[in-house]
């Protein structure tokens, strides 16, 4: 047996679990329950490590404010799940699509066809992080679920060498890239339904701690007033509506007053918010947000 082998069957991630050895065999409805019991556990785990993901965020919004990017590095499905949660942060939080930015190995190809391949390329890693001139104020998070994918590795190891701050989200305890992290992030998913299939409990687990670190992120820099998306897009008849129900319901004004104010401030609810709360004009929220920060 190699090193690499030896490495990876002592991964709780590629473990085979004895209780499972009957899952072909199993009706249909107990297929679908052994899965979903299973899933269950990820939410726990991920609370877990909390104060982890509480300092991963802290350090993500001292380099955003800074005027740095938020970057994800993933190979196969990590690198995917960074994407819907990258994409998705432009709409909901009106940010620029270069602020929350994502390398996977092999490119954005990668996203449709597997080319589990280039994961192995740490190389190429650093080539791409060097392409994107990463510097002192961006933070890169690294995501692996056996946390030792070589793509990431040699990403944290660049990042990190340009003066980035580092953070890691792995599904292994002691996982080798954690070294190479200022910030580890290490949710304990266990062994998979499918032995070694990391898109399932450990897949979850990336998902939901990606949307707590951009979520918190974007609240922290006051992309939310409340609990509102006050910075969301409105660029299409649905979320015109919903960023009018949004003025409505932060200021108390009537619809119609909502869709005026709204209508003169681009459809842009912060701005919106300002205006009516202060009842000043359009031009003079903006000004006020500008020195603000952005914080309604």
């Amino acid at each position: 047996m190699n090193s690499l082998s030896s490495e990876l069957g002592g991964l709780a991630t590629e473990r085979s679990r004895p209780d499972l050895a009957d899952l072909d065999t199993l009706s249909t409805r107990d297929l679908v329950a052994r899965i979903a019991a299973e899933d269950a556990l990820v939410p726990a785990a991920v609370a877990a490590v909390g104060d982890a993901i509480t300092a991963a965020v802290d350090a993500i919004v001292a380099k955003l404010e800074r005027g740095g990017r938020l970057i994800y590095v993933g190979a196969g499905t990590p690198g995917r799940l960074a994407f819907v949660d990258a994409a998705e942060c432009v709409p909901t939080f009106g940010t620029d699509p270069g602020l929350v930015v994502v390398l996977i190995a092999g490119g954005p190809g990668s996203m449709q066809t597997a080319g589990e391949g280039y994961e192995d390329d740490g190389g190429a890693a650093a080539a791409d992080l060097a392409a994107m001139k990463v510097g002192a104020n961006d933070a890169v998070v690294g995501i692996s679920a056996s946390g030792r994918t070589p793509y990431v590795m040699g990403a944290l190891e660049a990042a990190r060498a340009a003066g980035a701050v580092t953070i890691g989200i792995s599904n292994n305890r002691g996982a080798a890239m954690s070294r190479l992290c200022d910030v580890p992030i290490e949710v304990e998913t266990g062994p998979e339904v499918i032995a070694g299939s990391t898109r399932m409990k450990a897949g979850t687990a990336q998902k939901l701690v990606l949307n707590t670190l951009s979520t918190a992120s974007m609240v922290k820099l006051g992309k939310t007033y409340g609990n509102l998306m006050v910075d969301v897009k409105a660029n299409n008849e649905k979320l015109r509506i919903r960023a009018r129900r949004i003025v409505v319901e932060a200021t108390g004004a009537d619809e119609e007053t909502a869709a005026a104010v709204l209508d003169a401030a681009d459809w842009h609810a912060k701005t919106a918010i300002v205006a009516l709360l202060s009842d000043i004009g359009v031009p003079e929220a903006r000004r006020r947000l500008a020195l603000c920060g952005g914080h309604v």
